[in-house]
């Protein structure tokens, strides 16, 4: 059976560049966020898909409700999916959480926060692989670093290990794996991230040079929210 993961719709949230970790808030998709859930009507078979799966945030639920079509039906939602936890870094500008993250690597809790980048991502990952369990298709809802990591997987050059920053996740563009692909990907991702040292981002080589220094804007909330659009900017 065929899994299709993807970024929930734009947010004016995502539009000016703040994070949001905390499903307490609820944010609404905007109005190009909106219009973008009607796209995907062309590019996926979405009448033949018996599961919908979304994060619990509110973004994340809107996409796959106007997806789904059926106002009255809700996903199943699995909070492993959800957001990184920003802590203290909640509600401001993407870039300040980019620069602690880029000091201080993936393996350090941000102040205020109950996981670093790290342990967010074996969330995401071991909610992702739970997916399977639910009958197929389906259509998974969740939030662009997770997005981001399996492009990464699918294109990354051999031997290359995980970065901090990921190629942005445009909105509301599926990324689609068989079963068995997506769980090989997730178990080798897990692994992975298992198998990495508890140092620094300046122990992990060039990727985990500062973009920042790369003249790179850095941004979960990318500058892609349409679909087709050029990807530009890499995502954390």
């Amino acid at each position: 059976m065929t899994t299709h993961i993807l970024r929930h719709g734009e947010t004016h949230y995502s539009r000016e560049y703040l994070v949001n970790g905390d499903p307490s808030r609820a944010i609404p998709l905007s109005k190009a966020g909106v219009q973008s859930c009607g796209l995907v009507w062309h590019t996926l078979p979405l009448r033949q898909v018996s599961t919908w799966i979304s994060s619990e945030f509110r973004r994340a639920r809107q996409t796959a409700s106007m997806l789904m079509g059926v106002p009255e039906q809700d996903p199943v939602i699995d909070p492993q999916l959800n957001e990184l936890d920003y802590g203290d870094f909640e509600g401001g500008p993407f870039l300040e959480y980019a620069a602690w993250l880029d000091e201080h690597g993936g393996r350090r809790r941000p102040p205020g926060a109950r996981e670093c980048q790290r342990e967010g991502i074996e969330r995401m990952l071991v909610g992702l692989q739970a997916t399977v369990e639910h009958p197929g298709p389906r259509v998974v809802v969740c939030h662009g670093l997770l997005v981001s990591i399996l492009h990464w997987y699918r294109e990354r050059p051999a031997g290359e290990p995980m970065p901090l920053f990921f190629p942005e996740a445009p909105c509301v563009q599926p990324v689609s794996f068989e079963d068995e692909e997506l769980l090989s990907c997730v178990k080798s991702l897990l692994t992975e991230v298992a198998a990495e040292p508890e140092g620094d981002a300046e122990q992990r080589g060039d990727a985990g040079k500062s973009r920042a220094e790369a003249g790179l804007d850095v941004a979960t909330f990318d500058r892609v929210n349409q679909p087709h659009a050029q990807r530009d900017f890499p995502d954390a």
